[in-house]
């Protein structure tokens, strides 16, 4: 319903703006509109115990000439703005003849023998003066951001002020912050027609006997690759670029490096198409217009039958730690030459080209460093095993290493010290360390490994399978081609019921139906849900239960909202390493920061693709 309501006021608009609405004038009982006004909102005034007043003037006329429609839709906003924003105090509707208050220069009030106004006021919220304008912009509201109390999608002034023009009035308000606000709605009491651009635009239609003019439907440009022609054996890159120009200058340089290429300008027929041909390589932009970048690239590595495949993120946007910690293979900035772009696929052309991967693992004890190899060996890749930091920075510097596992307990230094002096070699930054310890962090530790991670592909891991799944996604292993028994252990970490089965998931998020659609499907994998609809509400519930072991995190809930809220569950010790999983319906540059800045182990986008937050919640339980 929300959905269809949305997209009716987006239709509305766009009509409106197209010039294609046509106003159908109808006398208009003010007995009969008084009528329709209580009729629709005593109630929702009285369901939250607002007193609900309708004065209509004695002197007034019998009836006045409008589009009836359009007049009780602009009433209907503006009365459902006044109960949605007070919560306490009054609403009243007053209705008269008025003889100033609009624009003096208005170009039909002004002419006008009698104007209507109907004045809406209410004990509200109130808008701050520097929001007075912006409210009556598509998309804007005054109570926004991430803690904001009241939902809507900020449509609705914006139609009622085209619906006032289009009527041949205006709305005005008048308001004070905190304390209530007055929208008035002037009309002339007989119709006339807008002002005088609107309605030579009307005129056409009318004269074209109302034809609605239709507009272009908007759609994806096509770039022709090269998928009609792919044979077997051919290396395939694919190109994930909204932008048509730049996708046709990447799919050029693919063509000049070998590849054959495929173009998908959306992040859903990029996956689609990645399942469809298993590309040799996938460069990816993060901004797309149906998802992040960053969802693709969590959706292609969760999928075993994709995660080996090397993405090169390439894009507007410096995020190339986050890129390159997820799996990413290189992380590449839009430049306005292709200087750059030509060695980024030299280098992945070389790594997609058939070789063996190289792997560095540094474990002073003998028993624990044959384990690991153990774990890990296979005659897809080649391991080097060293036993202490000197040896392993002679090695990193000698030789080309995919991955690097890292033991923090070493003879001649510390796994720290090893990790500073690596953040010192420009060569060594892009190496992705994997911390595989037995021992829990100390909360230094810990912060030392996540300031290291800035500027170090960092990972630490505490369990073999973690270990075992971390270096696969790093060295690009074929999940596929390992042995049954390595699968097998890789599919318990990400699939298995097990991991989830009586866990204790608390849920935060101020609307029922995410928790209703949320607790369906973790109750179908037999997890056991708890619920909370605000921040305070969630952290009483969390320093009550003694054996909650996650949270999803919603960020957008009145008054404390979920940044907040997971600071101060951070601030308690005992819950620093309790997995919180952001939820966020935002996709706006440094949301992702924000969230795992204010504490969050990870997040994931609305909306919710269930297996990648299945998954997620796998790999942060198995822990």
């Amino acid at each position: 319903t929300d959905l269809l309501h949305l997209i009716n006021d987006i239709l509305d608009l766009s009509k409106i703006e197209s010039g294609t609405v046509t106003v159908e004038v109808e006398e208009i009982l003010f007995a009969s509109l008084r009528d329709n006004i209580d009729r629709n909102f005593r109630h929702v005034a009285e369901a939250k115990n607002l007193p609900f007043h309708i004065r209509f003037a004695d002197d007034m006329p019998r009836s006045m000439d409008s589009d009836p429609k359009r007049l009780q839709q602009i009433l209907k906003n503006l009365l459902s703005n006044a109960v949605k924003f007070t919560s306490q105090g009054q609403v009243e509707v007053r209705v008269g003849l008025a003889s100033q208050g609009w624009t003096a220069d208005h170009p039909v009030l002004r002419q006008a023998q009698h104007v209507v106004a109907f004045a809406v006021e209410d004990t509200g919220i109130g808008v701050a003066p520097e929001k007075q304008r912006l409210i009556f912009e598509a998309f804007q509201q005054a109570d926004a951001g991430t803690s904001r109390k009241y939902g809507g999608t900020g449509l609705g002034l914006a139609i009622s002020r085209e619906l006032a023009v289009l009527l041949g009035g205006e709305i005005r308000l008048t308001s004070v912050h905190g304390q209530g606000s007055v929208f008035t709605l002037y009309l002339p009491l007989h119709y006339a027609g807008p002002d005088g651009a609107t309605v030579s635009r009307a005129d056409a239609n009318a004269d074209a006997g109302r034809s609605v003019i239709a507009l272009p439907a908007a759609r994806e440009e096509h770039v022709a690759d090269d998928r009609d022609n792919i044979e077997s054996g051919d290396m395939v890159l694919l190109v994930i670029e909204d932008d048509p120009h730049y996708a046709r200058i990447l799919l050029g340089l693919a063509r000049d490096k070998g590849f054959k290429g495929l173009v998908a300008t959306r992040g859903a027929h990029g996956l689609a198409l990645a399942r469809q041909y298993s590309p040799a390589a996938i460069s990816l932009d993060i901004f797309l217009p149906d998802m992040l970048g960053w969802t693709v690239l969590n959706q292609l590595k969760l999928d075993p039958a994709l995660r080996h495949i090397p993405v090169q993120i390439i894009t507007m946007e410096e995020e190339r730690q986050h890129g390159l910690a997820h799996g990413a293979f290189a992380y590449i900035l839009k430049e306005p030459t292709t200087a750059g772009l030509e060695a980024a696929f030299d280098r992945i052309r070389e790594f997609t080209a058939s070789r063996t991967r190289r792997l560095l693992v540094v474990e002073d004890n003998d028993i624990e460093r044959e384990a690991v190899l153990e774990l890990l060996r296979y005659d897809d890749i080649e391991i080097v095993a060293v036993g202490n930091g000197q040896e392993a920075l002679a090695a990193m510097l000698d030789q080309t290493f995919d991955c690097v596992v890292l033991d923090l307990r070493l003879p001649d230094m510390t796994g720290f010290e090893l990790l500073e002096r690596m953040q010192t070699q420009p060569i060594l930054a892009s190496l992705p360390v994997v911390v595989f310890t037995g021992k829990d962090l100390t909360r230094d530790e810990q912060t030392r490994i996540q300031s290291m991670a800035k500027s170090i592909v960092l990972k630490d891991v505490q369990s073999p399978e973690r270990l075992l799944d971390e270096t696969a996604l790093f060295l690009h292993r074929v999940v596929t081609q390992l042995p049954l028994q390595k699968q097998a252990m890789l599919e318990r970490l990400h699939n298995s019921a097990e991991v989830l089965r009586g866990r204790k998931v608390l849920v935060v998020d101020d609307d029922a139906r995410n928790i209703f659609a949320l607790t369906s499907v973790l109750e179908n994998h037999e997890v056991d849900v708890i619920s909370a609809t605000n921040g305070r509400d969630a952290i009483d519930i969390i320093k009550s239960t003694s054996d909650l072991v996650m949270v999803l995190m919603d960020i957008m809930m009145p008054e404390m909202d979920g940044y907040e809220t997971m600071r101060e569950i951070r601030k308690d010790p005992e819950f620093r390493t309790l997995p919180i999983l952001a939820l966020t319906a935002k996709a706006m540059k440094g949301d992702r920061e924000k969230c795992l800045d204010a504490g969050a182990s990870d997040y994931i986008a609305k909306p919710v693709n269930t297996d990648q937050l299945l998954s997620l919640m796998r790999v942060w339980l198995f822990r």
